[in-house]
């Protein structure tokens, strides 16, 4: 039996045995016939083989192109939140009390740095600052005033009534100098049991909002303080704000300029800004400021005018040109013995060629009056006297009775002024007159001995016109003090009967007429010669974020006015497909 199943189990061996070696003879002729035959056949179609991957390979780039040209279409670059912006400036910074800023380094300082009871907004109209409400009673004579809730000094210290109170008293206290002092002349303020701030005037006053854009400074910090040292107190070189950025840090070069190193504040009341910090760099001049940007050492400046900017010659920075409602004059001091009479400020209207005086500021828009239509829309002006060299020269030499005519004339070293000033001489010297220039920088100084004192018998100025036509600071009689900014000590009952009316009354169509009834006056009496209306010229990295281009400016100062949305660093962000 078990032979029998040995012999069986050797049979089947030897069966399968044959099997595998016949499968293994037909596959080897298989693979002969069908592949290792057919090898040679690939010579024959090579160029159709090399198709087919150029086809695959170009398919597969296409693959790997279509994914990055889709992940870069849900991608941009964006503006973040972090980094610094650096401003260049004119000027020292002799005090940070927002109350003297008077050059153009303090101004930007006192703009970052302090916030004010009311603002002018990016559409270039007064609006709320500090203030929640202002409430016009007894037809503008009298307005309440609320501040914003929970609102905070950078020190965490909350701002109150009493800090409102507490600036205004020193505004408005004659030891104290402040270029804020004609904005509440004769302003009664008191706190009401309400906690409303009533201010109440002494006359009505339809635009009284746009006095109230003054800084507040923090009682608890100067409430010891002497007012008349009170500029030279230490709040004056590291003080508490109230604006989007705070004080950090001051630093002096070997040259003595100065850079104001600022933080974000993260209790101001619009929200904490952008750029993480925000510094002031100071320039003597502005080939200084020309330099800074052709090597890169700052971000932005607004500094330079039109043909200054020119000079900037670095690929890095862009350049933009707004108008301000700002315009420049050449006033005449009335009370000055050589231009007391009418008739030889006229004789000198007559003879001055404002055209070629104006090409020394070029890129700028003639301004014959003391307003512009984007405050007012006038039915006519009156007509101004047409040129005549030959009759001016005339009249002039017969008004003198042979006596030698010597002009003072001061300007500031700004912008077009100084420029404007020299071509103002050699028409002033044509017409027969020994002229003396002096150019000062626009400090604390100048304002107390040269504008205050009327130190001049022709002063070429810029001044600010505002979002409303109030003219009432440059020609009512009773700003014709130290305090006031009448600049030609021009005095006409006429017309300051004029300028109330018209800054009292809230009916556009009587506003206008009173302007244009003074402007008949203004023309006749020449107590100034309009030259031109202002641009501000912003030159900034191409690579930063600087105001927006919808911010209509009144003065320089307003390009700050959206500095929140300041930025400097940009990060690559996912788009949401």
């Amino acid at each position: 039996m078990a032979n029998n199943i040995k012999k069986r189990g050797q049979k089947i061996i030897r069966k399968f045995s044959r099997v595998s070696v016949k499968a293994r003879e037909e596959s080897k002729e298989h693979i002969k016939e069908n592949l290792i035959a057919r090898v040679s056949h690939i010579r024959g179609i090579k160029l159709l083989i090399l198709e087919w991957c150029l086809l695959v390979a170009g398919l597969v780039m296409l693959a790997i192109t279509q994914a990055f040209w889709s992940g870069a279409s849900y991608a941009s670059d964006v503006f973040v939140e972090g980094g610094s912006y650096t401003e260049a400036t004119i000027g020292p910074v002799n005090s940070m009390n927002p109350l003297f800023a008077v050059t153009s380094s303090e101004k930007v300082l006192s703009k970052l740095m302090f916030s004010t009871l009311t603002t002018v907004d990016y559409s270039g109209n007064i609006n709320m600052g500090l203030l929640k409400s202002l409430t016009p009673e007894q037809d503008g004579k009298v307005w309440k005033a609320v501040l914003k809730n929970d609102i905070k000094w950078s020190d965490g210290e909350y701002i109150s009534n009493e800090d409102v109170m507490f600036t205004i008293d020193l505004i408005q206290n004659p030891l104290v100098s402040t270029i804020y002092s004609s904005s509440l002349k004769n302003v009664k303020v008191e706190e009401n049991e309400a906690g409303q701030i009533i201010f109440t005037l002494p006359s009505a006053y339809a635009d009284f909002a746009s006095a109230l854009e003054i800084p507040i400074i923090p009682k608890h910090e100067l409430e010891d303080a002497q007012p008349k040292t009170l500029v030279e107190d230490d709040f004056s070189n590291a003080p508490v704000s109230s604006g989007p950025f705070m004080f950090n840090a001051l630093q002096t070069n070997a040259s003595g300029n100065e850079t104001v190193f600022l933080s974000a504040n993260p209790n101001y009341y619009r929200g904490k800004p952008m750029l993480n910090s925000f510094a002031v760099r100071t320039y003597d001049d502005k080939p200084g400021i020309v330099s800074a940007l052709n090597s890169g050492v700052v971000t932005a400046t607004a500094e330079l005018a039109g043909t200054e900017a020119s000079a900037v010659t670095s690929s890095s920075y862009v350049r933009r040109d707004s108008g301000i409602n700002s315009g420049a004059f050449m006033f005449f001091n009335v009370s000055s013995d050589t231009l007391k009479k009418r008739d030889m400020r006229s004789a000198i209207r007559q003879g001055i060629d404002l055209i070629t005086v104006r090409t020394a500021a070029p890129g700028t828009v003639m301004l014959d009056y003391p307003l512009i239509e984007s405050q007012i829309k006038l039915t006519t002006y009156p007509k101004l006297p047409s040129y005549n060299f030959d009759a001016a020269k005339e009249k002039i030499a017969t008004l003198s009775n042979g006596t030698e005519l010597t002009l003072n004339v001061a300007t500031v070293n700004s912008g077009y002024l100084p420029a404007i000033t020299d071509s103002l001489k050699t028409q002033l010297e044509l017409l027969g007159f020994n002229v003396n220039v002096t150019v000062h920088e626009e400090t604390q100084e100048f304002i107390g001995n040269v504008i205050s004192k009327r130190n001049y018998d022709i002063l070429v100025y810029e001044v600010e016109l505002g979002a409303d036509p109030d003219l009432l600071p440059y020609y009512h009689s009773t700003q014709a003090d130290e305090s006031g900014l009448n600049l030609s000590n021009y005095k006409n009952a006429l017309v300051d009967d004029l300028l109330i009316g018209a800054r009292e009354t809230l009916d556009e169509t009587l506003r206008i007429k009173k302007y244009e009834t003074f402007l008949e006056y203004w023309v006749r009496d020449v107590p100034a010669i309009g030259l031109y209306q202002a641009n501000m010229t912003y030159i900034y990295n191409k690579n930063t974020r600087a105001f927006s281009n919808n911010v209509r400016l009144v003065t320089a100062i307003d390009r700050f006015s959206d500095v929140t949305n300041f930025a400097a660093t940009k990060a690559t962000k996912n788009k949401t497909p």
